[in-house]
């Protein structure tokens, strides 16, 4: 049996210490919500990086992480700390064993005064769609 697994790792800058604390606080609760559910989510890991000033949160999957839960986090720390400009990450998916199907990513852009998309890609299909004479357009 193959497992499958998300990965990521990417860095916020909420402005202040002050404001990294509290971003702690809001990730607990989030984590909490995200415990509650069936099935649950699967998350991801903060922390605080000092050596970027103590705003930085270094977030990221430990096994495998959850993308969503991770947008869901950052527009909530983009209203709580008034934050502006875009942020973005990338993640892989990837699989223990090899399987045509086990293996893609993507990438997504906010607008963090908006929390609004920007822009956002997904490989899941899009070979397949290429290969079958398709224009690679998602």
């Amino acid at each position: 049996m193959a497992d499958y697994f998300t990965h990521f790792s990417c860095l916020l800058d909420v402005g202040t210490p002050q404001n990294a604390a509290r971003a702690l606080e809001l990730y607990n609760a989030l984590s909490q919500d995200g415990a509650s559910e069936e099935p649950p989510s699967d998350g991801f890991l903060l922390s605080i990086q000092p050596e970027h000033g103590g705003s930085q949160l270094w977030l990221h999957d430990d096994v495998t992480g959850d993308p969503e839960r991770l947008l869901q986090f950052v527009k909530i720390c983009a209203a709580e700390f008034n934050l502006s400009g875009r942020w973005g990450f990338q993640y892989a998916n990837t699989c223990s064993k090899p399987r045509l199907d086990g293996f893609g990513g993507g990438a997504h852009v906010l607008d963090l005064a908006t929390c609004e998309t920007v822009a956002w890609t997904y490989t899941d299909g899009w070979l397949a769609s290429v290969l079958d004479g398709g224009d690679g357009d998602a």
